[in-house]
């Protein structure tokens, strides 16, 4: 049941509803320190700020039966910041998964962790695990979590992989394919995201599912992410709906 807060909100998933779903979100969670300055806030409280929101925004795609939602939630150039700003968001997983950990299981979520994992600190790599391995039986949306992630990197990884794989003699080079590329990426076995949302104002994707995202649509709004709520996620989403994906064809 889709828990509906005012009229036009029900008007507008009562639209969505009819419509095909985007299989997969994917989300840049951005402007968190930017919401802190315009308030005169230390930046810490707009990333606890920005942690509402995502809770907001999980709910409502495990309701409006959305099958993936990716979050960007710490890059690999995101260890350029502050010392005390990258201890805080390293705590931050371990925080958000304690508590909706129980939740997040009630609800049939399963959750899933892409990116260099392994360079996490011990504690945050062990509440990661954890919630992975409490949520493998279920069946119900993919919340899939990218941590210390960089499309690049991920590129990098993934050719490495296979550059081994053809060393050792157990492929042909003749035998690489997009189909078998794609096997190697953090993402195997989930579908491309069909939309990519990015608030804070900013117009690009930031080194974000750069193979990924060859066909995917893009949505920008200048709402910074603790202030993005779930009629922004709606509006996103029915704006999607509007377009039409020809993935390189032509109109008919």
């Amino acid at each position: 049941m889709i828990e509906q807060t005012n009229q036009k909100e029900v008007e507008l998933i009562d639209l969505i509803l009819k419509k095909k779903l985007p299989e997969h979100v994917a989300v840049i969670m951005d402007g968190n320190g930017r919401w802190a300055k315009k308030r005169g806030l230390p930046r810490i409280s707009g990333h606890k700020s920005g942690m509402n929101t995502l809770k907001e925004i999980v709910k409502c795609s495990g309701e409006l039966g959305i099958r993936v939602l990716t979050l960007y939630a710490f890059s690999t150039e995101n260890w350029k910041r502050p010392r005390w700003e990258v201890d805080f968001l390293m705590r931050l997983p371990e925080e958000y998964l304690q508590k909706e950990l129980q939740n997040l299981i009630d609800k049939n979520i399963l959750i899933k962790a892409m990116g260099d994992l392994e360079q996490l600190p011990h504690r945050t790599q062990k509440a990661i695990k954890k919630a992975r391995e409490d949520t493998k039986n279920n069946s119900g949306m993919i919340l899939n979590f990218a941590f210390n992630y960089g499309s690049r990197s991920e590129i990098l990884f993934a050719v490495k992989s296979i550059s081994i794989e053809v060393t050792k003699g157990n492929l042909r080079p003749e035998e690489i394919s997009e189909k078998l590329f794609e096997k190697y990426l953090y993402t195997s076995g989930l579908p491309d995201p069909d939309l990519l949302i990015r608030p804070s104002g900013e117009l690009r994707i930031s080194n974000f599912l750069l193979w990924q995202a060859a066909y995917t649509e893009l949505w920008f709004t200048r709402v910074l992410w603790p202030d993005f709520k779930k009629k922004h996620f709606l509006k996103a989403i029915h704006d999607y709906q509007k377009r039409e994906r020809r993935y390189g064809s032509i109109r008919i």
